[in-house]
């Protein structure tokens, strides 16, 4: 029961992490203190995504279910569709890339246009 609650903790971490990564930069908007750890997730998530790596987020979760003593899928309906949003089915490698790519350019834009809203204010 323990680990099962750490192992759904976890994909919970890991899909709160995708989307500070992918929308962060709106928070930085507004509290501009949280753009050095905003950039460092951003690059984080994109290499991660471009060298076609696994996060350590993943093999925790799988350790917390292998304690559990689960083997494949099983958990609640919540947990069921954050598995689905952190894991897609049919991920590929050049994917993944695609989505590491997306996250840089939208990031890129973001942060284009803090600055330029910043310079205008000046």
């Amino acid at each position: 029961m323990v680990f099962a609650l750490l192992a759904f903790l976890t994909v919970l971490a890991h899909l709160s992490f995708i989307l500070f990564v992918i929308f962060g930069g709106f928070l930085v908007a507004r509290r501009r203190r949280l753009a050095p750890v905003h950039l460092a997730c951003a690059a984080w998530g994109a290499y991660v995504s471009l060298a076609n790596r696994i996060c350590p987020l993943t093999p925790l979760e799988n350790w917390f279910r292998q304690r559990g003593g689960e083997l494949g899928y099983r958990g609640d309906f919540l947990e069921h569709y954050l598995l689905a949003i952190v894991y897609p089915t049919g991920l590929t490698a050049s994917t993944q890339k695609a989505l590491g790519v997306a996250v840089i350019l939208l990031n890129t834009g973001v942060y284009a246009w803090i600055l330029r809203t910043r310079r205008s204010r000046s």
